[in-house]
């Protein structure tokens, strides 16, 4: 906060509020109560932007149980934010930063289970939050910005991630992998993406994001950590293995 002004678009719900509150009163912190599927709310949040950071959505699991809204928000979001800058007196100035997912290379089973520079958009079958992704990321690949950017987040690491148990977990091959990055990494990201000396050739491209080869696990071990955390006991006493989806 003490290089940059921000603006945040925030639902206004009372849960949102709630969140939010501790930040309102910040210096150099602007609250827009509104939403993203409503253009003059991102209009309002994007004059005067010199970066604007594209991390709202939904998301896995919400997006599982409604994903005709899910295509909406996503979607709708992306050509609200496009078309706000576009209407910016020197749209060419003002930086766009997408938050993908690596979902939109579907399944990781081997031998093609960790990330690779040239992956194929291969969505999953019935993943409607990763197709509401690829739709959105094509928006801005082909939208003729000048300054844009795809990072491709992966499972992100917070302290309530153990609130959200949820049968997603069953959706996930027990052998599957994933390298998860934490909350903090992320922030970092973003806040480092915003620095004026980002070289030029950073821009117009798409980065697979994760936390390096420490944070890569297989499923049933990141499941044992976690229930281990918990005090319920390995996955093998908790499960049977044919609960579980084989691919995905």
């Amino acid at each position: 906060l003490d290089m940059y002004n921000l603006t945040l678009l925030v639902l206004p719900t009372e849960h949102d509020k709630e969140v939010i509150a501790p930040y309102e009163k910040m210096e150099g912190v602007n609250v827009v109560y509104g939403d993203l599927t409503v253009y003059d709310d991102v209009l309002r949040c994007v004059k005067g932007a010199d970066v604007v950071l594209h991390v709202g959505g939904m998301v896995s699991p919400a997006a599982d149980y409604h994903p005709e809204r899910t295509l909406e928000v996503n979607v709708t979001a992306v050509k609200n934010i496009i078309k706000a800058i576009k209407a910016q007196p020197d749209p060419d100035s003002i930086k766009l930063v997408y938050i993908g997912t690596v979902a939109e290379t579907g399944g990781r089973n081997a031998p093609i289970h960790w990330g690779r520079t040239g992956d194929p958009i291969k969505i999953s079958v019935y993943d409607f939050y990763a197709l509401s992704k690829v739709l959105a990321e094509r928006e801005v690949i082909e939208a003729g910005l000048k300054y844009w950017v795809s990072l491709r987040q992966t499972g992100i690491l917070y302290p309530e991630l153990l609130d959200n148990l949820d049968p997603i977990m069953f959706h996930q091959p027990l052998n599957g992998v994933l390298e998860w990055v934490t909350a903090e990494d992320s922030g970092r990201l973003l806040a480092n993406v915003c620095n004026p000396d980002v070289p030029e050739e950073f821009w117009r491209h798409v980065y697979n994001i994760g936390g390096g080869a420490e944070y890569r696990t297989a499923n049933w071990q990141f499941m044992n950590m976690c229930f281990d955390a918990l005090g319920m006991g390995s996955v093998e006493k908790l499960f049977e293995p044919h609960w579980f989806a084989t691919r995905n």
